[in-house]
């Protein structure tokens, strides 16, 4: 599974109104000729869990949507799966929405709630190319009162692109054929120059189709490690090819930004039957 893109994160900033009194101080003071008293408005409705939007992959990106909910049945590329109170609190002061801080709290939260809201199990979540993006309420909506925080469930297609989603996401990787729609593939092998990775409904010629767990010890790209891994997609490969003498694999380690973000598993592709 994927997390926060990386795209250009712009600064908004949350802001708390501290209660304010009008500039009378008379305790007679009342409202005359029948009128009411004033108050502050309501603040903003949080947005709804299950709801649809369609983004683009960079708005995806940023701490902040302003635009409306679309009908889940028109096409939309993010659902929301959880909606919660946002803390922006630290040490006494409150933190910007895209402040590293606040990022990592929602971040933490949206990501330890996406698996039990896709399903699957472990390996086909992490074959899976689904993700979380989260969000915060703009200036003007903090501004009056919002306080929600907002984590919606994607899709990556292929670089820098999302997948146009289902009507429903809730339990999208229990399905048989999960990894034919969600899956992660490429268009010729892992260590060729011309691949690239998309999701299993675009047209690809490989397949990644098990993961291979690596000590946290481990030095990427070290050599003992690739011989381990290499050994173990063998195995797999040699499982799929149904008594087959010739068969075909290739262990790839995640992606360098992948590993950085604490990845500890590579994958098995194997070139796509038919």
């Amino acid at each position: 599974m994927t997390t926060r893109l990386g795209t250009t994160i712009v600064v908004v900033l949350l802001t708390v109104l501290a209660g304010c009194s009008s500039g009378s101080s008379g305790s007679d003071d009342k409202p005359s000729g029948g009128a009411s008293a004033s108050s502050a408005p309501p603040a903003p409705e949080p947005p709804a869990a299950g709801s649809c939007h369609d983004l683009s992959f960079e708005k995806a990106g940023l701490p902040v949507d302003s635009s409306d909910a679309v009908p889940c049945g028109r096409p939309h590329t993010t659902q929301t799966f959880k909606v919660g109170t946002l803390s922006a609190l630290f040490d006494g002061h409150l933190l910007a929405v895209d402040s590293p801080v606040v990022q990592a709290r929602l971040g933490k939260t949206c990501l330890k709630a996406l698996p039990a809201y896709v399903g699957g199990d472990q390996t086909t979540q992490r074959l899976g190319r689904l993700g979380a993006v989260w969000f915060g309420p703009s200036l003007d909506q903090a501004d009056a009162g919002a306080d929600w925080y907002r984590c919606d469930v994607i899709g990556i297609r292929k670089e820098n692109a999302l997948i146009t989603l289902p009507r429903r996401m809730k339990g999208a990787l229990d399905a048989p054929d999960a990894l034919d729609r969600f899956g992660t593939c490429g268009t010729a092998a892992p260590d060729a120059a011309t691949f690239e990775r998309v999701v299993c409904s675009e047209k690809h010629s490989w397949r990644a189709v098990d993961v291979v767990d690596l000590p946290a010890s481990t030095r990427y790209l070290a050599k003992d490690a690739a011989a381990t891994g290499d050994s173990a997609c063998k195995d797999v490969a040699a499982k799929r090819a149904n008594g087959a003498l010739k068969y075909t694999w290739s262990f790839e380690w995640p992606p360098r930004a992948d590993w950085a973000a604490g990845q500890r598993y590579g994958y098995c592709w194997v070139p796509e039957a038919g």
